[in-house]
Parts: C-alpha cells; sequence; structure tokens
C-alpha cells in the first residue's frame, strides 16, 4: 500500500490527538518518544503503556507503527511488532472470591 495513503490520518491530525485511549497519550508524546530514539512499538509500549490498556493495541497499535514508519522512513514490515504476553492459566471470579491459595 503506497505510505502517502497510509500516513494521511495521522499527518492531518493535531498533535494533541489522543492516540491511545486506555493510557492517555497524544500523538505528541508518540512523536517526542520516537525522536528520541525509541523507534519499535515494544519500546514506546513499555514506556509510555500504549497498548496495555482493555484494547491491548487494538486501537492505537497500528497508528503508532505508521508514525514510525513515517518519522524513520523504517518499512512497515520491518517495524517490531510487540510480543502478546497471555495469562498462563486462566483465573475464574469465584476462586478470587473465594481467596483460595496458589496450589488450589
Amino acid at each position: 500500500m503506497n505510505s502517502e495513503i497510509l500516513n494521511w490520518g495521522l499527518s492531518n491530525m493535531d498533535e494533541n490527538t489522543i492516540i491511545c485511549r486506555c493510557s492517555d497519550v497524544s500523538l505528541k508524546e508518540v512523536r517526542d518518544l520516537i525522536n528520541e530514539g525509541y523507534t519499535t512499538l515494544e519500546e514506546i509500549k513499555r514506556i509510555s503503556r500504549t497498548g496495555m490498556g482493555p484494547c491491548q493495541g487494538r486501537t492505537c497499535g497500528n497508528l503508532i507503527i505508521r508514525e514510525i514508519n513515517s518519522i524513520t522512513g523504517k518499512s512497515i514490515p520491518e517495524i517490531n511488532v510487540t510480543v502478546s504476553r497471555p495469562p498462563v492459566k486462566g483465573i475464574l471470579i469465584k476462586d478470587i472470591l473465594a481467596g483460595g491459595g496458589e496450589d488450589d
């Protein structure tokens, strides 16, 4: 896909636009991090907590990748994606309420 088409929305956004609604991170904050040298989605996630909220990056992830692409010139495939770390074992609410130990 043409990078002009991919970046159209971001280049027309105000810097105060919230990119990550879960963590309340603005476009300016993302741009500042990229300009400081954080050029992977994983780095930006660790510093700003973007992609760590309830949406798990479904809203902000692609916007941040596009911004990294726009500022650094890296192709979208070469920009690292974040690592998903799902819980090891699901926990039932009733077990939490019961207050059982780790081995229960």
